[in-house]
């Protein structure tokens, strides 16, 4: 989403090369390029005029120490101004209150409420061990409370079922009452939308404000609206006491300003972000982090998250063993090497992480996940001998193995030739080397190119 803002805000270092400090002169052309790759990042004017005249303030007369290049210098106030710019610190969920501390979605139709509803639910019980109900008091849109009720059985929440001809306010305090009697420690309500603001729907849910009395209410908005979710946002947050916002499909192609322009516009934190279509993928907010992304330094803490939520350990220590001692790397490894992968939100999720010099190294490798796919067809249609022991393929087992996954022979010898690569990569990674691991990885992992 911030590729070009992290790009244009690269070039502005040098820019600044070879002068010995920052001056009111040298910082007046760098500061244009920021400007300008705000404005391009769709961030709100008033919030860009804000934003630089802070950024002007404090870099006037930064002192270059050590190593450190006026750019360098320049980058490090930018990054703590950006901070700044989306909250400084992570904003909690709050659950101060008698159980259950009801959490309030609302938002446009299409932002995102319902899916939003099932991962906070998801979140709540996977990181705070809590016991959570789901409800729906969207009686416009009959198939949103369907999809809520998909969303409890797949998350494992309990969902609250609704009868036919029930009005939204009925439902929310038959809810209320159900969720005290089960113990529940969290209620989600989520709520209609509508595909623009009218008076009707505001006060419907001023209405279901006024009778749950929520701890949280939360305004879930489309980063791909840009500007408009900006406004859609302050207008919202003028009708409700909204606590905080959930800013969805991050992981679009969309420009970014809306994540740098919601908090200043509103006065409300971003307290989630939604980064993939999976349940698993909504993250906490952290203003720190975002900043070090968007100006290429990465986030080393995001990905340690997300191994940590993605990644089988127990399978983990078995593969670092085998890469301590170079030995015994096999089809069920590799196999495995790739779902994980595919658990942590693939390698476009990794290297938009890492920071910008190791990901422009691997910046030519693509992963066509079809090709993946069929890649664990043609392992699944080995023996357990073969996946172990990939040297006794000859032609009249590959042909075999083909037949059975519905491929070429020509695809089975190419994923033993992506196999034996990656075997070379796992000596290479036991000795070390991040960099050279990345520049490898064209030939590592089935899809890629």
């Amino acid at each position: 989403m911030f590729d070009n803002l992290t790009n244009r805000l690269s070039g502005v270092i040098k820019t600044l090369r070879g002068e010995a400090r920052l001056t009111e002169n040298n910082i007046q052309e760098a500061l244009r390029e920021v400007r300008m790759a705000l404005l391009e990042a769709d961030v709100a004017l008033p919030v860009v005029k804000e934003f630089i005249a802070r950024v002007k303030e404090k870099a006037v007369g930064e002192e270059v120490i050590g190593s450190l290049t006026p750019g360098q210098a320049l980058v490090g106030v930018v990054h703590r101004e950006l901070i700044a710019l989306m909250g400084g610190e992570r904003a909690e969920i709050s659950f101060s209150t008698v159980p259950p501390a009801v959490i309030l979605m609302a938002g446009l139709q299409g932002a995102g409420k319902t899916t939003s509803s099932g991962k906070l639910a998801k979140w709540l019980m996977e990181e705070k061990k809590k016991k959570v109900l789901l409800v729906s008091c969207d009686t416009y849109r009959p198939a949103a409370i369907h999809q809520l009720e998909l969303l409890a059985r797949q998350t494992g929440a309990e969902f609250f079922p609704v009868e036919a001809g029930q009005r939204p306010d009925e439902i929310a305090a038959s809810a209320l009452t159900f969720a005290r009697r089960h113990f529940h420690d969290v209620m989600i309500v989520d709520t209609a939308g509508r595909l623009a603001i009218d008076e009707a729907m505001m006060a419907e849910i001023r209405e279901l404000e006024t009778l749950l009395n929520p701890i949280e209410t939360l305004f879930v908005v489309d980063a791909m609206q840009g500007q408009d979710a900006v406004n859609t946002a302050k207008a919202f947050a003028e009708a409700l006491p909204l606590t905080g916002v959930i800013l969805t499909k991050l992981d679009g192609d969309a420009r970014g300003g809306a994540a740098l322009s919601v908090l200043q516009v509103t006065g409300k934190p971003i307290k989630f972000a939604g980064v993939a279509e999976k349940l698993t993928g909504l993250e906490q907010f952290h203003p720190d982090r975002m900043a070090s992304r968007i100006l290429g330094m990465g986030d080393v803490l995001g990905l340690l998250d997300e191994a940590r939520r993605g990644v089988d350990h127990h399978e983990a220590e078995k593969l670092a063993k085998k890469m301590k001692s170079g030995k015994g790397f096999d089809l069920n490894d590799f196999k495995m090497q790739f779902q994980q992968m595919r658990n942590m939100g693939g390698m476009d999720a990794v290297m938009d992480k890492l920071p910008a010099q190791l990901s422009h190294a691997a910046q030519n490798v693509k992963i066509d996940d079809k090709v993946m796919g069929r890649t664990e067809g043609i392992i699944n249609a080995m023996t357990p001998q073969e996946r172990a022991k990939p040297e006794v393929l000859k032609a009249s087992r590959k042909r075999r193995i083909a037949a059975g996954a519905g491929v070429t022979v020509q695809e089975v010898n190419r994923l033993l030739a992506q196999f034996e690569q990656a075997q070379k990569m796992m000596k290479m990674m036991s000795k070390g080397g991040m960099t050279k691991m990345l520049r490898g990885l064209k030939g590592m992992l089935p899809g890629m190119r």
